[in-house]
């Protein structure tokens, strides 16, 4: 082989490598898109533990109180979509994401320059705070998180498939850009020895799913082999259905020498 000959090969093989280096940097994401990624807890903008105090989400409501100023009571009042109240004197006040202290604290440093004696007390209503269940269960999807709420009492809201549900492998996840939590629990040993080890506190945000057995699992394996059949033979069959309706109304139109044809 000669020496130019080992160049050619040389350059190609740079500029090979050269292309590669180059759709991996294009294939990461840019400035802008980094922007928009999460890297915090499951992506809301407000959070907090509603279990340790409870904390304000777009979609609740909160109410007002105070034993010396009738006129600040307010039954309740919705927190808007940018996060805001309206209330009397100040307009809009930015309460999403705070807890009822720190919603108390505000309000009265806010009020404090209307009125001489305050003993302002909040409530949350809550409306903004969900956990989710999936998998073979009949009622799956987005629930309201009601509070105290245990893997079991869960399960059982969502009225599991007996039948199909493998609740020997139950999966709690707790999504997380760096620090994710997934466990396996046995529900099972709830109602066959009486043990409640497995049946852990679940927590907003909680995604549930319930996997199928190993023989319902095959069963759906083999139904969607089979869909495209099915589909055939279902529309074929409807197809049938309706040419014979519509044949049979056509001659049943007949009576003796009238011509009425499907009517």
């Amino acid at each position: 082989m000669t020496p130019p000959c080992i160049a050619i090969q040389v350059r190609l093989a740079v500029l090979v490598l050269l292309g590669l280096v180059l759709a991996g940097c294009n294939a990461t994401p840019d400035k802008r898109v980094l922007q928009y990624l999460n890297t915090d807890g499951f992506g809301n903008r407000y959070t907090g533990n509603a279990e340790e105090e409870n904390w304000v989400a777009i979609g609740d409501r909160i109410g007002i109180q105070d034993s010396f100023q009738a006129d600040l009571r307010i039954e309740e009042t919705p927190v808007d979509i940018d996060g805001t109240v309206i209330l009397p004197e100040l307009g809009a006040v930015v309460v999403a994401g705070l807890t009822r202290t720190q919603i108390e604290a505000l309000l009265t440093e806010k009020y404090s320059q209307y009125f001489d004696q305050l003993d302002i007390k909040v409530r949350i209503f809550t409306r903004g705070k969900k956990y989710y269940i999936f998998g073979e269960v009949e009622a799956p999807g987005e629930k309201d998180f009601p509070g105290d709420l245990t893997l079991f009492q869960a399960l059982m809201q969502a009225a599991p498939k007996k039948d199909s549900g493998n609740f020997g492998r139950v999966r709690l996840i707790r999504a997380d850009p760096r620090d994710a939590f997934i466990q396996y629990f046995d529900v099972t040993e709830m109602f066959t020895r009486g043990d409640s080890t497995f049946n852990v506190h679940v927590q907003e945000n909680d995604i549930i799913y319930v996997p199928p057995t190993m023989l319902a699992e095959f069963g759906y394996f083999l139904d969607s082999l089979l869909f495209p059949v099915k589909f055939i033979l279902e529309s074929l069959s409807s197809a049938i259905f309706s040419y014979n309706a519509l044949r049979g109304g056509y001659y049943g139109g007949y009576g003796g020498n009238n011509r009425g044809g499907i009517f």
